[in-house]
């Protein structure tokens, strides 16, 4: 056994500061058990989200030593512990109380996005035939587990308060999970240029380095559909040919 600080960040939406507490750790500990430890023992009253315990539900965010990260998933033989580790909330979001911030403006986002929209069956027996690579470039999509840590550490989001402009990295991969599946017919491309606000976002990638889900963000989902907006708004060829088109 050995004893560790960890300065967890007190308060509520209108004020707060940083307590530390020193609690025994052991050997394939994480921080959220550290937390529960202090929790039992010395601040009953301690707000802390959390379910699985797995890095499955994205409920236990926070920020560790100032990275975005599931405290479930962070295990404490990582991080430095002759130092404080600094537990805190997501930037990013109002905070409710103590470690616990308030995370629904994302699900009024999703709530926006123009919803799945199938083809007709296109085989005899009223099913649809689609590509095995087309189905396994949506798979990865699947993985989000909703822990809005890329939408923590966007930049765009943090530091630029662009909430009414732009729906951010884990909202750009659902409308890619959409956009790129072989049965959808639904065109959400204008809506990415203008009220989902692609353009804000300059790649820096900053939300793959902290997907626990390791989803490759910006490279799979992000990049492929600035490349639809580009080509569907800024092509001079493919402006040209809608010209001709409308004109036939």
């Amino acid at each position: 056994m050995a004893t560790a600080t960890f300065r967890i960040w007190r308060g509520d939406t209108n004020s707060g500061k940083f307590v530390d507490y020193s609690t025994e750790v052991s050997e394939g500990m994480v921080v959220l058990d550290a937390v529960h430890n202090i929790q039992a023992t010395q601040a009953a009253d301690l707000a802390c989200r959390w379910n699985c315990k797995a890095g499955k539900c994205g409920s236990c965010s926070a920020e560790i030593n100032g990275r975005p990260k599931l405290m479930c998933m962070t295990r404490l033989d990582e991080l430095p512990l002759e130092e404080p580790v600094t537990i805190q909330p997501m930037k990013a979001f109002p905070v409710i109380r103590d470690l616990v911030t308030d995370v629904s403006w994302n699900f009024e986002v999703k709530k926006k996005i123009k919803k799945f929209k199938p083809r007709p069956p296109d085989a005899p027996d009223g099913t649809w035939r689609m590509a095995q690579a087309d189905i396994d470039r949506v798979q990865e999509f699947r993985k989000c587990i909703e822990c809005f840590l890329c939408q923590d550490v966007c930049h765009v989001l943090r530091d630029h308060n662009k909430y009414d402009a732009f729906i951010g990295p884990r909202f750009l991969v659902f409308v890619a999970a959409l956009e790129m599946h072989p049965l959808d017919t639904e065109d959400r491309v204008p809506e990415l240029k203008k009220a989902d606000g692609i353009g804000y976002c300059n790649i820096t990638k900053c939300c793959t380095k902290v997907c626990p889900e390791s989803i490759t963000i910006t490279d799979n989902a992000i990049i492929p559909l600035k490349e639809r907006v580009v080509d569907e708004f800024y092509d001079p060829l493919g402006r040209l040919l809608k010209v001709i088109r409308s004109k036939l």
